[in-house]
This record gives C-alpha cells, sequence and structure tokens, in this order.
C-alpha cells in the first residue's frame, strides 16, 4: 500500500485544514464525554433508553447507512458504472426503508425485543437464535474492518503515514466515543456527521459540475467515455449487472438487489433499526427510517456525479478507466483524487472532515450493534445469565474494545478488493438474504417451525457462499455485481425451499406462543401508534409520509 502516499496523490493540506480536522474530532469526543453521563443502565447504553425523537433518528439512520462504503464505495461505482449506481439507492433502498416503517417496526417496537436476534429468539428458539447471533456478530466485525480500512487510507494519504498506523489511530478515535456514551454517543455524532458530510459533498458536486462545463457537458464527456452513454441511464443497467440480457439485467436488479439484498439489509440489518427502536414512542420508531428516506433519495446526486466526474476529469483516472495499469490508483480513489484536484485549503479540510466523519458514522454503527447483540444475544443468554445489570454494562464497553480489535484485523481483509462495493453485495449476500427469508417466512407464516428457522438459515448461507466460490475459481463467471445478486437470490430460494421441506416434517408451536411474533395471531390495537400529543399533526403520519417518499422515487426512475 506504500505506493498511496506517492506525492503524485498525497492531499496539500495546510494548517487550516488540520485546524479544521482537529476541532472536529475535539467535538466527537466531548459529545462522547456528554453522552457518558446519561449512561447508567444497560437499556440506555444499547438502545439510548428509548427516549430519542424521531428527527434525530431519522438522521442518524440515514447517517449510519453514510459510512465509508457508501460515500467512497458509490462514488467508486459511479466513476466505474454511473447512473445505474443510483439502483443503490432508488430501488435498493427507499421501498424497503418504507416497508421497515409500515409493517416491521410496530412489530420491533411493539414486542419490545433488544435487537434482532432477540426477535429470532422469541420466534424459533435457541438454535436460530444463536445462529443468527453469531453470523451478524461476524458480518459486522467484517464490515467494521472495510470502514477502517478507507478511514486509514485517507489518514494515509493526508499524512502519509503507514497503513497500519492509521489503522490502529482511527480505530481508537471511534472507540473512545462509542465505549464512553454507548449509543446515544454514537447517534449524536451521526447527526452531526450527517451535516459534516453534506457540507463536504455539496460543493465538491457543485464545483466538479462547473469544471465539466455543467450537466451537458457531463453528458458530453461520459458519452465519449469508455463505457459510453449506457452510463447516463439507470435501467436496464447491465454493466452494473455484468448481464447481456436486458431482461435477465433487469430481474437481478429488481429481484436481487431491490427485493432480497435491499429487504435484507434494511429490515433485518439491526445496525439501522437499532437506531428506530432508540426512538422515544411507536409513532417516532414508525416516522424514523420514512425520514431518513427522504436524505436517501437525493444522496446518488451527491456521491454518484462526483464519481462520474471523476472517471472523466482526474488524469491518473481517465487513463485507469481506459485500461491502463495506473500504478496504486483504483476506483476507491475517484472521490479523494476529485478533492485533490479542485478543492482550495480550508474547503479540503472540510472534505477531508466530512469524509472521515462518514468512516467514523459506518464503524461506530458497526460497533454499537455488536456490542448489543454480542453482550445480549450471545453472552447474556449462553455464557454468563442472571448477572447483575452493572456486569453487563462494563460487559459491553469491554466487548467494544474487542470488536475494535477484531476490525483492524479485518481491515487487511478489505484491503485486497479494488472496489469495495463488491466486496460489501458479497457480505450481505452471505448474511444479510437468507435472514430475510427466514424473518418474513416466520413472520407472516404461523406453521413454521423452530428447526426450520435454524437449518434454513444455514442452507441460505451455504447456499450464497457456493455461488461465491463458483464465480471466484471461474466455472461461473459472473463480472460486475453479478455474482452477489445471484448469490442473493439463491440463499433467498434455498432458505425458503429448506424452510417449507423442514417445517411440514417437525411440529409447530401452539398459537398461545406465537401472539406478538406472527401477523395473523397479533392483536391489531397492538400494532397501533398514538396520533395525539407529541404525535399529532399531518406531517407526523407515517403513511401519509411514505407516499411522498414514493412518489418521488417513481418519478426519479422515469427521468433517470
Amino acid at each position: 500500500m506504500g505506493v498511496l502516499a506517492q506525492a503524485n496523490l498525497r492531499l496539500d493540506a495546510n494548517v487550516v485544514d488540520y485546524v479544521l480536522l482537529a476541532f472536529y474530532f475535539v467535538l466527537v469526543l466531548g459529545i462522547g464525554y456528554l453522552a457518558r453521563r446519561q449512561v447508567s443502565t444497560s437499556l440506555d447504553f444499547f438502545l439510548s433508553g428509548r427516549s430519542l425523537p424521531a428527527w434525530v433518528t431519522g438522521l442518524a439512520f440515514i447517517s449510519a447507512n453514510l459510512g465509508a462504503i457508501e460515500v467512497m464505495g458509490m462514488s467508486a461505482n459511479g466513476a466505474q458504472y454511473g447512473m445505474p449506481t443510483a439502483h443503490y439507492f432508488w430501488i435498493g433502498a427507499v421501498p424497503a426503508m418504507l416497508f421497515l416503517g409500515i409493517v416491521m417496526m410496530p412489530f420491533y417496537y411493539g414486542s419490545k425485543v433488544r435487537s434482532v436476534p432477540e426477535f429470532m429468539l422469541r420466534r424459533f428458539g435457541k438454535p436460530a437464535h444463536l445462529v443468527n447471533g453469531i453470523s451478524f456478530a461476524v458480518a459486522q466485525i467484517l464490515i467494521a474492518g472495510a470502514n477502517l480500512f478507507l478511514l486509514a487510507t485517507v489518514v494515509n494519504l493526508l499524512l502519509g503515514w503507514p497503513i497500519w498506523v492509521s489503522v490502529i489511530l482511527a480505530a481508537v478515535i471511534v472507540l473512545a466515543y462509542t465505549a464512553l456514551g454507548g449509543l446515544s454517543a454514537a447517534i449524536y455524532n451521526e447527526v452531526l456527521q450527517f451535516f459534516v458530510i453534506v457540507a463536504a459533498l455539496v460543493p465538491l458536486t457543485f464545483v466538479g459540475l462547473y469544471k465539466v462545463g455543467g450537466w451537458q457537458g457531463l453528458v458530453d464527456k461520459v458519452t465519449a467515455s469508455p463505457g459510453g452513454a449506457e452510463q447516463l441511464n439507470s435501467w436496464p443497467g447491465n454493466e452494473l449487472t455484468g448481464f447481456g440480457n436486458n431482461f435477465l439485467s433487469v430481474l437481478g436488479l429488481v429481484f436481487g438487489l431491490g427485493f432480497v439484498l435491499s429487504f435484507g439489509y434494511w429490515t433485518t440489518n439491526f445496525v439501522e433499526v437499532q437506531r428506530a427502536m432508540a426512538s422515544k414512542s411507536m409513532s417516532a420508531a414508525r416516522r424514523t427510517p420514512i425520514i431518513g428516506a427522504f436524505p436517501k433519495l437525493l444522496i446518488p446526486f451527491i456521491v454518484i456525479i462526483p464519481g462520474m466526474i471523476a472517471a472523466v476529469t482526474v488524469t491518473e483516472l481517465v487513463q485507469f478507466k481506459g485500461g491502463a495499469d495506473v500504478e496504486g490508483v483504483d476506483y476507491n480513489y475517484a472521490l479523494l483524487l476529485l478533492m485533490r484536484d479542485l478543492l482550495p485549503n480550508g474547503m479540503l479540510g472540510i472534505a477531508i472532515a466530512g469524509l472521515l466523519a462518514s468512516f467514523m458514522a459506518g464503524m461506530a454503527a458497526n460497533l454499537s450493534s455488536f456490542n448489543t447483540v454480542f453482550t445480549y444475544d450471545i453472552w447474556q443468554s449462553y455464557i454468563k445469565k442472571d448477572k447483575p445489570d452493572g456486569y453487563y454494562l462494563s460487559f459491553g464497553r469491554l466487548v467494544t474494545a474487542a470488536g475494535t480489535i477484531l476490525a483492524i484485523g479485518t481491515a487487511f481483509i478489505a484491503s485486497s478488493y479494488s472496489n469495495l462495493m463488491d466486496y460489501l453485495q458479497q457480505l450481505f449476500s452471505f448474511f444479510n438474504a437468507p435472514l430475510f427469508a427466514t424473518f418474513i417466512l416466520g413472520m407472516f407464516w404461523k406453521r413454521m417451525t423452530a428447526t426450520a428457522g435454524w437449518t434454513g438459515l444455514v442452507s441460505g448461507t451455504l447456499a450464497a457462499i457456493g455461488v461465491f466460490i463458483l464465480a471466484e475459481t471461474g466455472v461461473w463467471d459472473l463480472p460486475g455485481q453479478g455474482a452477489s445478486f445471484i448469490g442473493a437470490g439463491a440463499a433467498f430460494v434455498v432458505d425458503v425451499a429448506v424452510s417449507v421441506a423442514v417445517t411440514y416434517a417437525t411440529q409447530p408451536k401452539s398459537e398461545a406462543q406465537l401472539v406478538g411474533l406472527v401477523y395473523s395471531l397479533t392483536p391489531k390495537d397492538s400494532l397501533k401508534h398514538s396520533d395525539t400529543g407529541e404525535d399529532s399533526g399531518w406531517y407526523r403520519k407515517p403513511g401519509l409520509l411514505a407516499g411522498i417518499v414514493l412518489a418521488i422515487t417513481i418519478v426519479l426512475n422515469i427521468i433517470f
């Protein structure tokens, strides 16, 4: 990785930039210190005592997802594939976020579970709970490692420090505020980080568009570049999926990405759900993902478009995309290279703070959900039961530190991918797709049995790993992100098939045991939210807000 520190890639930061960065870090640690004063029980540490307003959890919801992966990964995708990347937002996020707010949140919030694996425990019993707890914990450490690797890359470019030094320094800062203030510290920092990220990326987009001669100038340059005009329309997205056939490409996007990967991520990923669970009421919990969907619609314009601009203006990237082997350059650096070329000092400091903010938001989200699941769902459930609450609070802080050390190790796995989005979609196909299948079946089909819960989960994961091995060994030629879309589809289908087969061979639970866990057996009143007092007003109605978001999404898909 030493090549990255070559002078031609070094960002030319000066004193003003470093002062802005130092101020930002002091602010982040200060928030962690202040949040510590509100932490007296384990519920405060892991779920913020369920006391936060909807606008705070809504912004944290979207900021937790605006990690390095989103900002660097999506701009890398923008540079490589162009506008089809918008599918990750308009097909691969928004519909699932609305479904979470309208259908799933009343279940989660109403049943008072503290985590997604805890829902699995009540619905399917211990084996499914343990499988889910372990697979989720592993996934969070792998994803935290990817965030950490990108964070270290930026520090390396900025200061020229070796990657391993940068990895450790970055990890220590995130650990400090997450271990101090728990989820509240992570959430308040995520709200701050959301504004810092936007303040960094909006000017970069406008300056970039000005440089290429506005939107029309970008269209002309992209049309003339490798990949051509296909990069300007989001459909059918053949470059992204790796399919030559338009119909297969659209099917892969709608079923693989839009349904399995997207619903799997947004509705069962505890990193996101945890933010909504920290809300102060059922209505606020339902509005959390819907409020988050508004900025989610617009984020493509500040991450994908800078990537596309970088691919046609940054000399090294133009050569790299044209097929030349440029030492130390790949798509992951699109955003950094554009900042290097376009931003004056001062603005550069804000932009770097924005990037570091996005990585820290992502990593803190991974760590705060990892410590909750590991402490509650693995340690408290199977190893040390019935200890006083103070024990679990202290243990949660220890687990946060252990998770950070493990993430330092997994950062080096992430470093072997030239486009980190490929790596992440692989992980989601392993862990989220089968979980979603088990979850949806268990929620809507009361006959499904406990044995089917864990056997479906394990076989779905194995199916996705099988597709990954076939693609990696060249048995199945799947360029682009096609392997993860097919892997996700395979995981889903295999999980459902195994679950159905096992269900009919085993004994179901009684209906009385499933009240509050299966849709048809849950009293409708317990799924309703109040619409008086703090929850009154038309602008606080989840259904109406969701309708507005859906209408905008359809319009954007038609325009692009």
